[in-house]
């Protein structure tokens, strides 16, 4: 594969993976509203309800919703700047935009996904942290791609050495 098709390629599917990144906030976020639930994933907190938490004190629930939303805005904006960093940098060979564009999402999810593995709670893990693995899977796989590109020589690069 050439330095251009690798930096295509790589650029397309770690869009695609980031794409995946921004569904997954757009039903956090709209979940935080229409559903009687916590998160994708989590119907009770041990057994404890949204109902029940809501009638010992309502602000428990609102508090809640706001993270919820919050979380799903953070989810979100780093989705868009993946976005664009692998769309109009990556694709160009741009190293710092690769840099750029693995380290956000791996902040994040470096992050977040530890408090999972806590038993804190019980959660569905397909539907709950499901979506987000498939998108890391493609997004990596893209990064990789990517990197293949990078690593490459571009055109006219070795002429301007000498």
């Amino acid at each position: 594969m050439s330095r251009e098709q690798s930096l295509r390629n790589g650029a397309r599917l770690m869009v695609f993976g980031a794409l995946l990144f921004l569904l997954y906030a757009v039903v956090f976020f709209f979940r935080a509203f229409a559903s009687s639930g916590f998160e994708i994933g989590v119907e009770t907190l041990n057994g404890v309800t949204p109902q029940q938490l809501d009638g010992l004190n309502p602000a428990i629930m609102a508090y809640i919703k706001h993270l919820h939303v919050a979380i799903a805005g953070f989810i979100a904006a780093t989705a868009i700047a993946a976005v664009g960093l692998a769309w109009y940098g990556v694709r160009d060979g741009l190293w710092w935009a690769w840099i750029t564009a693995v380290i956000v999402p791996v902040v994040g999810l470096a992050v977040a996904l530890p408090m999972h593995y806590m038993g804190h709670f019980n959660y569905d893990w397909v539907s709950h942290l499901g979506p987000i693995y498939v998108g890391t899977i493609v997004y990596v796989a893209g990064a990789v791609v990517a990197l293949l590109g990078l690593i490459q020589t571009a055109p006219g690069a070795a002429q301007a050495a000498h």
